[in-house]
């Protein structure tokens, strides 16, 4: 891959440090699978090749954290739209920094943080529960949204268009793609795959609020990419955040194919739907396009 250069060596606040590949697979970030998702399926995986594109990893310094990320871009480009990649509870992995390159065939300076550098690292966990207990249920929300903010930040400085900046995230990622969309009105528009909505348990310090108590006001418009057979997201709580944006004025939408479940666009893993994960691959650049973010 392609090392970022001297004109990547800025911080929000302060430090950007590149950092050599030996030092990279060495946190794991963007390399490999998380422990918990392997055997990964060989024959549905896709591997996005970097021809083409200014590829690279770095480090981002936040409030004193090192925060590894992971970018893509057209090489020799500037004034680019901007896509901030949102992983699952996975992390920064391989699966990501290959959308990451998807997004910047399209066109786009797409930037993906490791936003579980704090708490651990998921990779490690052999198991869900694990990775859930010891690492994602430890993330504040206000944490990832001000490392979402760092991220937004930088592309503005390194060739991104301030005014054409997307979000978009996966599972969990998901969930804080529509947050985030709220949050930062720098947020031309957003697609969230299968993220949470709702929440059996009360509002806490650590998780404040849901994509559904932030739908009525929403402004962005954001498009929702549902699994109509996912265990973990009912089409209850599907009906509910449908009803509650239409409150508002966003114009988002939510999408649901009902033969797939959780994670159908996860081509690495065997809940993967090919023509589910096309369509809403397509949706999504369509989506982008449409909200003035190309």
């Amino acid at each position: 891959m392609q090392h970022l250069q001297s004109e990547f060596d800025s911080l929000v606040g302060g430090k950007d440090k590149t950092i050599d590949r030996r030092d990279f697979i060495k946190t794991a970030v963007g390399v490999g699978f998380a422990a918990a998702v392997l055997p990964v399926c060989a024959k549905t995986l896709i591997r996005t090749d970097a021809e083409g594109l200014k590829d690279g990893e770095f480090t981002l310094e936040i409030a004193g954290q090192p925060v590894p990320v992971y970018m893509a871009q057209p090489k020799d480009k500037e004034n680019l739209p901007v896509v901030i990649v949102i992983s699952e509870i996975f992390g920064l992995h391989e699966h990501i920094t290959d959308v990451v390159r998807r997004f910047a065939k399209q066109g786009y300076l797409a930037v993906a943080p490791e936003l579980f550098i704090r708490q651990g690292d998921p990779s490690i966990y052999d198991n869900i529960a694990q990775i859930m207990k010891e690492v994602v249920s430890k993330v504040p929300d206000k944490q990832v949204l001000g490392d979402l903010d760092a991220c937004v930040a930088w592309a503005k400085r390194n060739g991104g268009n301030p005014d054409k900046i997307a979000v978009a995230g996966f599972c969990w990622g998901g969930r804080f793609a529509w947050l985030y969309a709220a949050h930062n009105p720098s947020i031309k528009a957003g697609v969230a795959w299968y993220g949470r909505l709702t929440s059996d348990t009360a509002p806490s310090a650590l998780n404040p609020e849901n994509p559904i108590d932030i739908a009525p006001t929403l402004t962005t418009p954001m498009l929702g990419l549902y699994g109509g057979k996912d265990p973990g997201i009912s089409m209850a709580s599907i009906q509910q955040m449908k009803d509650a944006l239409a409150k508002g004025a966003s114009l988002s939408e939510i999408v649901v194919y009902p033969k797939s479940g959780h994670a159908f666009h996860a081509d690495y893993r065997p809940s993967y739907v090919a023509d589910d994960a096309k369509d809403s691959w397509k949706r999504c650049l369509e989506w982008l396009r449409a909200h003035g973010v190309e």
